[in-house]
Order: structure tokens, then sequence, then C-alpha cells
């Protein structure tokens, strides 16, 4: 049972890493109307007309954004090669130390996305009256809970590990 919770969760973090790099790669947060062309952003670059340029704003949001979900696909990366490390030992402390990278994880992502859509709402809220949150910002908030419920499975994994008894070898006599 403890084999298929390690095995698991690190298949949910292995998912909520694929789609944590996604949202941060792509340049879909966002989209709205400039000047009645259609235009959509992501934390990197803006695109309007399919023609994309970089940032020209230096807007601290974005740069806290990028950190936060920079450091969230690091620690998720991490939280997984543990877990895929461990998956062979639940006993090992791996797998504790996987299930806090993921928490770790999740936290960084959520911090990211709960920046963006504050600062979203106040500042593009007022400037565009056409906008909208798009697929890659909503792949983001599917990461996060896959990172916490990673998380959380590893950690379970863990305690159930150390509150049985270790197995008794049985001897041929």
């Amino acid at each position: 049972m403890v084999f298929t919770l390690v095995g698991g969760a690190t298949l949910s973090g292995a998912a909520a890493l694929v789609l944590l790099v996604i949202s941060t790669a792509t340049d879909y947060w966002m989209q709205y109307r400039y000047s009645g062309n259609a235009a959509n952003q992501g934390l990197w670059r803006f695109c309007i007309n399919r023609k994309c340029h970089a940032h020209t704003l230096t807007v601290a949001f974005w740069d806290a954004t990028r950190a936060f979900m920079l450091l969230s696909v690091l620690a998720c990366f991490a939280g997984v090669i543990l877990g895929a490390t461990a998956s062979k030992r639940p006993r090992s402390s791996r797998v504790r130390t996987a299930g806090f990278a993921l928490l770790l994880s999740g936290f960084f992502a959520l911090l990211a996305l709960a920046i963006y859509t504050g600062m979203t709402v106040h500042f593009f809220g007022k400037r565009y009256i056409e906008w909208k949150f798009s697929w890659s910002y909503i792949i983001g908030w599917i990461g996060i809970i896959l990172a916490l419920g990673a998380g959380v499975t590893q950690l379970c994994a863990y305690q159930r590990t150390i509150a049985e008894p270790a197995p008794s070898r049985v001897s041929d006599t």
C-alpha cells in the first residue's frame, strides 16, 4: 500500500511539474483587446495579432511572479526526483523530503498566482475593458493542486511507513 502511495504521489508530482513548466513558459496568462486587436500576455512577453514582444514595462509583480514560478518548478523537479529514487525504499527519508519539496513547490506557485491575480485585477482590470485570465494561468492553478496533493500524499506515505513495524524475517528452521 505504501509503495502505491509513493508511486502515485510521484506521478502526481510529475504531472504538476509538466503543468507548472507549461504555465510558466507560455504566453496565455491573460487575453484582452488592445486597440481593437486580440492580444495576450504571459510572464515573459505579450502578443498583439500574433506578433510577440518582450515586456517593456518593468513591473515588480511580473518579476515576483516569475521568480516564484521558477522556484516552484525547481522545487517540484526536486520533489519528483526524490520521490522517484525513494519509491523502491518507502521507509527512506527521501520520501519525507520529497513531500516537503512538493509542498514548497505548491506554496511557491500559490504565491506567484496570488500576486499575479491581485495585481492583474487592480492594474490591468482598470486599463483594459475586455480581459480575461487564459489557459496558461488556469494550468498553473491545476499544477498547484497537484503539487500540494502530491506533497501531502508523500508525507502520509512516510508517516504510514514509520508507524508500521518493520517486516520480520522468517527463518527456515
